[in-house]
């Protein structure tokens, strides 16, 4: 039998959760990490070629003089962790805001003072592109020094073309150079104050120029849109959700964050790959979500971050046999989260998942969410070799131990990251 050729071999691992198998997981099979005691792994270029016991390793792998290793004794390796909601693209920050949060201040109070979302969309919109690629690239090496290694990356602080237009830009051109894979979602956030009175001009301008523009740029793989009461209403959603489909563009939907509308309904109907929040989905809501192929992306962050301790039904939604994923839905006004690590720890102590199951959300699931399942998310052969090792001789111990970042080395398509 020819042994395969290895340019990196990771060795010894006290733990490999590869999460190989079945995608996307539902139900009790979020607890099965598919655990290789003691496993070895293999790379070539930037693919895993093997991941196995030793005995298997020497039988199947060649090593040669340039072969790179890890020794990973005592150690978990786990798959890149994947973010599936991330408004990564934007422009400054707003903790003059959070400050008033904490000192009491109502969400209109801020909106008064000229806070919230058009704070964020002014200086999105002013900002240069130059300068917004390099504001998003620090803020990708925040991200991968806490594990993630794919992130969605929404556009939604422009409201106009030109704006859209540029932090989908901004997205596609760091790329090549960003060190972790990013997915890009063009995202319908609100509707402008110069639309105000008209909101059926504004609906027919996005449909007209600005998802025609976006597609013909190939700037965005996904449509998201925020379905709630006071944005987007149920009937503009399916309207430019079917423009959307027309053009290609696969669908993703903020839904049922705020009010019950049936959002999480719209989002299966529509055959959405993911309807996202859902702090207010209808029983009706989880029922249909368990027997749909759309992914709930749930962020605890968010409620942590703005104290409002009403979190997502996780357990009543994988009871139902719903598909779990998680997201730390980066943003400067309710969760400015950089840390998959954090959110799956969130995960566990707010919304009432367990640690196996947790991994599984912000794993393959939520490579799933965005549509990268058959390349990231598990450690399998064949797929790209995007892996962490983690100085802990369990996964439980990213639970256990808070307040540390286990993480010592990120390994992104082959290659060793420097974090």
């Amino acid at each position: 039998m020819r042994r395969i050729r290895a340019d990196l071999v990771i060795s010894n691992c006290n733990q490999i959760i590869t999460l190989a198998g079945k995608c996307p997981r539902r139900g009790k099979e979020m607890r099965e990490l598919g655990i290789v005691e003691k496993g070895w792994i293999a790379v070539k270029g930037e693919k895993i070629v093997f991941v196995g016991g030793e005995k298997e390793f020497r039988e199947e792998v060649e090593v040669h003089c340039k072969t790179k290793w890890i020794d990973c004794e005592g150690k978990v390796c786990l798959p890149g962790l994947v973010d599936s909601h991330n408004h990564l693209p934007f422009a400054g920050e707003r903790v003059d805001e959070f400050k008033m949060k904490l000192e009491g201040a109502s969400y209109m109070e801020i909106a008064e003072r000229g806070g919230g979302i058009k704070k964020t969309v002014g200086m999105t919109s002013e900002i240069s592109k130059e300068d917004l690629k390099k504001i998003t690239l620090q803020r990708i090496k925040k991200m991968i020094s806490q594990g993630t290694t794919t992130s969605e990356a929404k556009s939604g602080y422009g409201f106009f073309l030109e704006t859209e237009v540029k932090q989908l830009e901004a997205v596609k051109e760091i790329s090549p150079i960003s060190p972790i894979t990013l997915i890009p979602t063009f995202l319908a956030h609100d509707i402008p104050s110069e639309y105000s009175g008209k909101r059926e001009e504004y609906i027919k301008y996005l449909e007209n120029e600005v998802l025609p523009e976006i597609k013909k740029r190939k700037l965005a793989r996904f449509f998201d849109i925020f379905c709630e009461k006071g944005v987007f209403d149920l009937e503009e959603s399916r309207r430019l959700i079917k423009k959307a489909k027309e053009l290609g563009f696969e669908i993703k939907m903020h839904a049922d964050e705020f009010t019950s509308l049936g959002g999480a309904e719209l989002a299966i109907e529509n055959g959405a790959r993911s309807c996202d929040h859902l702090l207010e989905i209808s029983k009706d809501g989880i029922k249909a979500l368990g027997r749909s192929n759309t992914c709930a992306v749930l962020m605890p962050s968010v409620p942590f971050f703005l104290k409002t301790k009403k979190y997502a039904p996780a357990r009543e939604i994988l009871e139902a046999n719903g598909i779990v994923a998680l997201g730390t839905d980066l943003n400067p006004g309710s969760s400015m989260n950089y840390s998959m690590l954090f959110t799956l720890q969130l995960a566990v102590f707010e919304m009432g998942l367990l640690p196996e199951e947790a991994i599984t959300a912000g794993t393959i699931n939520s490579a799933y969410a965005l549509g990268e399942e058959w390349d990231r998310g598990s450690i399998e052969k064949g797929k790209k070799a995007d892996l962490l090792i983690l100085d802990i001789p369990s996964y439980i111990y990213i639970f256990y131990e808070l307040g540390t970042n286990p993480i010592e080395k990120v390994i992104k398509e082959g290659k060793i990251m420097e974090v």
